[in-house]
């Protein structure tokens, strides 16, 4: 599930906390900020913070993975705390307190968070597994040649496309920019809409655009590329969907739900894969996936991955002990790793060998999207903080909507985030 989609957590069973000690679930608390506590005689009690992910059965999983770490650890209770809503401002503003989570799971990497000292090295932790996780599952939690958390899973974004509107219209899947915006024109109807990239008509197209024109975001060394002639080039372009009003805007819910797209709303959504049973189950085959088209001939396609890693408090008291948590669930059990990734949607598992054996993703569809995942696969740099991130979707935003001089909307928006990079940075 993507870091931004939080608002899901309406359709969790429960908020608040379970304690877990000697794999048996003893209390139930109504605190979203709770304090950790002995239990069952446990010499420790691990404080382990997920976002409220609003797939059916994975609140239930994550318990069931705890009784099962107590029952062959019973000196260590694990408190399982279910966040709903705001999940990162909630995050942020309890690692500040002494009611800091020993354990807590980050959408897209943070740097910023191992400058400031909150999160601990893990290469420990990864001993001889760490050749296992897939090349993206490792450099997004590098810094400076350390490993900083463990991947959970890997939520892949792509565009769907309904084949039999498609077909009716005479319209082949877009390879390119051009196309998909000709494509999103020839769809959009009196009663529908061509293309939904989210509420605020930006969605990740932003970003997407400026990969697919063969530029980055921001450079390994934290140096903002956005602000590239390139990145421009495939930025102003996005203005073509908007003047064509092709776009759905403001619809009941956002691009991280497939409703739009399973409900003829629109033909063409981009969304992830955890959508994937949900589209089969109301669509059958009649649908497709594609990566974000290249911007033009020699550009690159684009699948935008996220999802979410498990993180240690580095300043936690139970530093050994919430390593040796992340190590048995993470590393160590392929087999509860395969189900969190298959059973609650789809995502597909950072460790190489759990995606080969994952049977709902190796074929169909699915399996395209993990293909297309490992060709065009593309991640936030750990630098993308919220105010790095605004001030680019900000400028992107005005200029698809053709507001102000799009040179100098870009370049005052890279001014303003190469400076909270270097903050982050201790420039």
């Amino acid at each position: 599930m993507s870091a931004r989609r939080t608002e899901l957590s309406r359709r969790g069973f429960l908020t608040g906390s379970l304690l877990v000690a000697a794999g048996t679930v003893l209390t139930t608390a109504c605190s979203t900020d709770p304090t950790g506590g002995s239990a069952s005689g446990a010499k420790t009690t691990l404080n382990v913070w997920y976002h409220a992910y609003g797939e059916a059965g994975t609140q239930q999983a994550v318990l069931r993975y705890a009784r099962e770490f107590t029952k062959a650890n019973p000196d260590i209770a694990v408190k399982v705390t279910w966040v709903p809503g705001d999940y990162a401002s909630k995050l942020n503003a309890t690692l500040l307190t002494d009611s800091a989570p020993d354990i807590f799971e980050i959408g897209d990497f943070s740097e910023a968070m191992v400058r400031r000292g909150q999160i601990a090295a893990l290469d420990d932790v990864y001993g001889s597994a760490r050749s296992d996780f897939n090349a993206n599952a490792i450099s997004s939690v590098t810094v400076d040649g350390k490993l900083y958390g463990v991947k959970e899973i890997d939520d892949v974004i792509m565009l769907y496309y309904r084949k039999s509107a498609l077909s009716k219209a005479g319209i082949t899947p877009p390879r390119t920019f051009d196309e998909l915006a000709a494509a999103a024109k020839a769809l959009t109807t009196k009663k529908q809409k061509g293309f939904f990239v989210g509420n605020d008509g930006i969605g990740d197209s932003a970003g997407n655009a400026v990969w697919s024109n063969g530029g980055d975001l921001v450079t390994p060394d934290g140096k903002v590329a956005f602000g590239s002639a390139g990145a421009l080039e495939a930025i102003t372009a996005l203005k073509r969907l908007h003047d064509d009003k092709s776009l759905l805007l403001g619809f009941t819910t956002d691009w991280w739900d497939p409703a739009a797209f399973t409900q003829g709303v629109v033909p063409m959504q981009w969304c992830g894969l955890w959508a994937m049973p949900t589209i089969e189950k109301e669509l059958g085959d009649d649908f497709g996936v594609l990566p974000w088209p290249a911007f033009k001939a020699g550009g690159t396609p684009v699948v935008r991955v996220g999802g979410w890693t498990n993180c240690v408090n580095a300043k936690g008291k139970n530093l050994a002990a919430a390593k040796k948590f992340t190590q048995w669930l993470w590393v160590e059990r392929s087999a509860l790793q395969r189900d969190f990734a298959e059973n609650y949607g789809f995502h597909v598992p950072p460790r190489k060998s759990v995606a080969a054996s994952a049977k709902k993703l190796s074929a169909g569809t699915a399996k395209e999207t993990v293909g297309l995942a490992e060709k065009y696969g593309k991640h936030n740099p750990g630098t993308w903080e919220l105010a790095v991130s605004s001030a680019f979707n900000a400028a992107a935003a005005k200029i698809a909507g053709g507001q102000g001089d799009p040179s100098a909307l870009l370049a005052d928006a890279a001014k303003k985030a190469q400076r909270e990079i270097d903050k982050q940075l201790g420039r």
